[in-house]
């Protein structure tokens, strides 16, 4: 047995880094079957039954099948690839009846959808045929260790005019209903948006039973002004259709509906004619699966629920409508049971009125499934957010401002502005002058609003809490990349220290994008366990496009790629990096 554990202990430290733990395990055990059958051969040489050819032979033989087995292991071990190209044009689009210019992807409006699997390995080849820089962002996808592809000016510089570049991400432990669209300038009230899928691999089960089907759906409140101010938009759009998209199903099936709102300013309420909506999902956590008539849908956010189909056959409309606006803007679609040739008729579900509070109480019942299995920012639940001390405190308070003449949007009085110099690269290679840390104070104050580059530094593995405290009389909706975090609180009026006593610190629902009422607060636990530089942002296009945004530099002063991967290749380069 010796020479055989010899044997065994080279091969495996020479192969184990280079495969994933579950493939280690099947190495091991695929090595002590191999040790067995190696000193059962000697033993039996040492019995004189065989030659040194002989054995030279045998040990050839298994030494050969163990590197082909090791081949084969090695190519399952990796997770699969999904490759997409995609040509990024303006075309023609008539989604309210009038001929437009919109962004198209592959000539489709909206965009192709992305459909894959945990972990999977996505690679996007974006061709540019704009004659002005484009990025897409990927919203709600984490980018564990790898900030290089979230696709904002912060991390990349932008594709160049008829050029391409490919995203090269893994949607690493990760479920739900995602979204993509142009992050620069105003891009993305064109067009240019799509959905992200990501299933849970085949030995997770989910906590329902598996829909018949699943309907994707985008809603968009529609406007390809650029202007400013930023005009009230003309139109609702489901899939890019104001009241003809449609859903076929079986009488007696359940369904799957992912909705999206893609929209720039405004948040719509969801609602089927006839028919109870089972909350299911909210941005990549399982919610507990209570029923609605409705549900608010705020910009960024995404939900999925499932629909029992156990009406009169017959058609039944499908209404995204705005909330907190005046007029109240709604586009149908139809929901058609198969076989049945009645057509739908109104009047349309009625909505929820204005009121902020009914939201808000709303908002507090989406809980988390504490007992779904499913990718949690607690890696394997190690650890409860309701009982991790917060190392630091951030209010993060939001204003509209004059800055030279011009109508900007703030943070904490500072008006972002984009360096021309992605902030990562400048971290990552050194470069002066680019921005400073601590540039925006923890706490809002009394002082004049100013132009900046934004950026807060936070050491990794840091646990956080942010408060989004709103002061104005319009909706807010906040984005954070590379995280997702717990919802934990929603009050009026101004946040100070005694409101903790009202957060949710049992069962509080993760997600990538909260919304914030008017005149009031919403507050968030974030585990900072991703290292990078991560764009938190106005999910509202036209505040985030006019400075409600900042940066937030995760870090620690290791470079490994444990913690964070180096810049790729292929990476852009622009500003300074390209021109020291």
């Amino acid at each position: 047995m010796k020479c055989a554990a010899q044997e065994f202990r080279f091969l495996r430290g020479h192969v184990t880094p280079l495969v994933n733990d579950v493939s280690r395990v099947v190495i091991s055990n695929l090595f002590l079957f191999c040790d067995i059958l190696f000193c059962g051969a000697e033993k039996s040489v040492l019995g004189g039954k065989y030659s040194a050819k002989m054995r030279q032979a045998v040990f050839l033989h298994f030494f050969l099948g163990i590197l082909a087995w090791l081949c084969v292991l090695c190519v399952k071990a990796e997770d699969p690839y999904r490759f997409f190209t995609w040509e990024v044009t303006y075309g023609e689009v008539s989604p309210l009846g009038v001929k437009q210019t919109g962004i198209l992807i592959n000539g489709q409006f909206p965009g192709p959808n992305v459909y894959c699997v945990t972990n999977d390995n996505v690679l996007i080849n974006v061709i540019n045929k704009f004659d002005e820089p484009l990025l897409l962002t990927w919203n709600g996808i984490k980018q564990k260790k790898n900030p290089w592809q979230d696709g904002v000016l912060g991390t990349n510089c932008p594709i160049p005019p008829n050029s391409n570049w490919t995203y090269k991400m893994q949607v690493k432990d990760q479920i739900g209903t995602f979204t993509y669209f142009p992050s620069t300038l105003i891009h993305r009230a064109a067009g240019g948006f799509g959905g992200i899928i990501i299933s849970a691999r085949s030995v997770i089960s989910v906590p329902y039973p598996k829909p018949a089907e699943e309907f994707t759906l985008l809603a968009l409140q529609h406007t390809l002004d650029s202007g400013n101010p930023f005009p009230f938009p003309n139109g609702i759009l489901i899939n890019g259709l104001p009241d003809s998209a449609s859903f076929t199903g079986e009488k007696g099936q359940t369904y799957l509906f992912r909705v999206s709102n893609v929209g720039l300013t405004t948040s719509i309420n969801f609602r089927i004619q006839g028919h109870m909506l089972t909350l299911v999902e909210v941005e990549g956590s399982h919610t507990m699966q209570e029923m609605y008539e409705s549900l608010d849908i705020h910009v960024g956010q995404s939900a999925s629920f499932l629909v029992t189909l156990d009406g009169s056959p017959k058609n039944y409309y499908i209404v995204a409508s705005t909330r907190f606006t005046k007029p109240i803007l709604t586009a149908t679609g139809i929901l058609h049971y198969a076989g049945s040739n009645i057509r739908e008729s109104r009047p349309l579900p009625i909505g929820p009125t204005y009121h902020i509070h009914w939201s808000m109480k709303q908002a507090r019942t989406i809980r988390w499934n504490l007992t779904a299995n499913a990718a949690r920012p607690n890696p394997q639940g190690s650890f409860h957010y309701g009982t991790i001390p917060v190392v630091r405190t951030l209010v993060l308070a939001n204003s509209a401002a004059k800055i030279n003449g011009k109508q900007r949007y703030a943070v904490n009085q500072v008006s972002y502005v984009d360096p021309g110099t992605p902030l990562k690269l400048a971290d990552y290679l050194n470069i002066p002058g680019v921005f400073n840390l601590n540039t925006i104070k923890d706490m809002p104050t009394p002082s004049p609003a100013t132009l900046g580059v934004s950026v807060i530094g936070i050491t990794l593995h840091d646990f956080v809490e942010i408060i989004f405290q709103n002061t104005e009389n319009t909706i807010q909706s906040w984005h954070l990349d590379g995280y997702d975090f717990w919802t934990v609180g929603f009050g009026s009026g101004q946040w100070n220290s005694t409101m903790r006593k009202r957060y949710n610190l049992a069962d509080a629902t993760t997600r990538y994008t909260v919304q914030v009422y008017p005149f009031s607060w919403s507050a968030i636990l974030v585990s900072m366990d991703n290292k990078g530089m991560w764009n938190l942002r106005s999910a509202i296009w036209p505040r985030r496009y006019l400075g409600q945004e900042l940066y937030i530099r995760v870090w620690n002063d290791e470079r490994s790629l444990f913690t964070e991967y180096d810049a790729p290749q292929n990476a852009l380069l622009c500003g300074k990096a390209a021109h020291p």
